[in-house]
């Protein structure tokens, strides 16, 4: 086996091919958000707007094309290239955006939104940033991307109330179609060409292992814990700006409330990060994120009547929203085998997106026909579903994802080294994929023989 060099830090080519992604997915994020915390006051303004139903159905829209793409975009890139689908999806997401802001009633913004879920690119994002970086550099490349979604959220629910007053809904949906196009041009001239293309079993869904993947309970939870989350998030937005207005509070000042209970919720969300993650109480956490998402759910129910009611549940909403977005992507990690992973994530990516569509249009639903608090109702039971399932669920170990280039070697030479590696003190998991030339290896936090795992891998310190 050839010697291996192994750096600590990512190379200028990674920071540049990191950043340019991220860009990419963060611009595409906000424009999917930024009309959260507005639309539903908008959509009176439209022919057919005052139903509910329809306004849901136009918040959710894109996720469920973006459900139905996804998974497919991300195939189509290892055989036709990375930057054409991605430039495709960019084009169409504009052409949505577009169609939106020039929309003469309610039924030409569901389609502008279907077609903005439509350029669903994240699959062929992260495929592409799989090939652009070293597998010692990957997780690193990943949690940048996660972290831009965090922010593009954060950012929307404060900038998106502004804007709104400023440009105005149409005025929003404009600027997002115009950021997609000059995401176009980050994607030509800013992100380099990847030298060798192809399949990554840590970033990408693979239709064989897609059975294995949907038969594991623990992913399973976790899965419907995604959807639920998300499908709550769609439902509140149908109604929390009504709610907010109805209690006296204009529409360009709801970033007054939004900006103080986002702050406050990442001030308290980093201690608990920091003891699930570094003091391996991952699941005690992840519980009382679940209990104190239902709880805040409970106080919306009782108090979206109410000015403070509303301020109080959002604070608890996002400290629980914040930690559980955060956790659960790592919890994949933990808990999908190693070789599987991207189809693991594919899976629970499409459970998110299939969770904003369904909250969507039953919260439109609701809230038209039964009325707000049955909104909330709706994300007690998921929330409350979820919980239980949440009791039974593994305790994950305290552990981390380590991947090496080996070179492409045959299965025998594959067993034979993942069977080495296997018995390494503190390797928890091991598989080597031959034809991709990687190994991949679940190890504990504290107390793996790094060293002698790199002694058989050649790798020096």
């Amino acid at each position: 086996m050839a010697e291996i060099t192994l750096s600590d830090n990512m190379t200028r080519a990674e920071r540049r091919a990191t950043s340019g992604l991220a860009a990419i997915f963060g611009l595409r994020m906000l424009g999917m958000f930024l009309i959260l915390p507005v639309f539903a006051l908008y959509a009176h303004h439209l022919p057919g707007g005052d139903n509910y139903t329809l306004v849901g159905l136009t918040l959710g829209m894109y996720g469920l094309t973006q459900a139905a793409l996804m998974i497919p975009f991300g195939m189509a890139s290892d055989r036709i290239g990375r930057k054409k689908v991605i430039i495709f999806g960019l084009i169409l997401f504009a052409l949505g955006s577009f169609v939106a802001a020039f929309a003469t009633d309610i039924y030409w913004t569901i389609a502008g939104r279907a077609l903005q879920g439509a350029g669903a690119i994240s699959a062929a994002v992260t495929a592409m940033l799989a090939d652009l970086t070293r597998e010692e550099q990957r997780t690193k490349a990943m949690a940048t991307i996660g972290s831009t979604i965090g922010i593009a959220f954060a950012v929307s629910l404060v900038a998106g109330p502004a804007l709104g007053h400023l440009i105005g809904v149409p005025g929003i949906f404009a600027l997002t179609g115009v950021l997609a196009l000059a995401a176009i041009i980050v994607v030509k001239v800013w992100i380099p060409d990847p030298v060798n293309t192809h399949f990554h079993a840590d970033a990408e869904a693979n239709p064989a292992r897609l059975a294995d993947v949907l038969r594991d309970p623990q992913l399973l939870r976790l899965d419907f814990g995604i959807f639920a989350l998300h499908a709550a998030q769609m439902a509140m937005f149908v109604v929390v700006p009504v709610a907010l207005k109805n209690s006296g509070l204009p529409a360009d000042q709801h970033w007054w409330v939004y900006l103080p209970v986002l702050v406050g919720s990442f001030v308290l969300m980093i201690p608990a990060i920091i003891v699930g993650e570094k003091r391996g109480k991952m699941k005690p956490v992840f519980i009382a994120a679940v209990a104190l998402m239902l709880a805040a759910q409970i106080g919306l129910a009782l108090g979206i009547g109410h000015f403070w009611g509303i301020v109080g549940a959002l604070f608890f909403y996002f400290v629980a929203f914040n930690l559980l977005e955060a956790s659960l992507p790592s919890l994949i990690s933990k808990l999908a085998p190693v070789s599987a992973k991207g189809t693991a994530m594919g899976v629970y990516n499409t459970a998110q997106a299939l969770g904003l569509f369904t909250g969507g249009v039953v919260g439109g639903w609701l809230a038209q026909h039964i009325g707000f608090p049955a909104v909330f109702e709706f994300c007690v039971v998921l929330m409350g579903a979820w919980l239980i399932a949440s009791l039974s669920m593994t305790a994950p170990l305290a552990i981390r994802t380590r991947m090496f280039n080996v070179g492409v070697m045959d299965s025998d030479q594959a067993a034979l080294l993942k069977t080495r590696l296997a018995a390494v003190a503190g390797v928890v998991e091991a598989a080597v994929l031959a034809e991709e030339g990687v190994a991949m290896l679940k190890v504990l936090r504290a107390g793996w023989d790094e060293a002698g795992a790199r002694a058989i891998l050649q790798v020096p310190a």
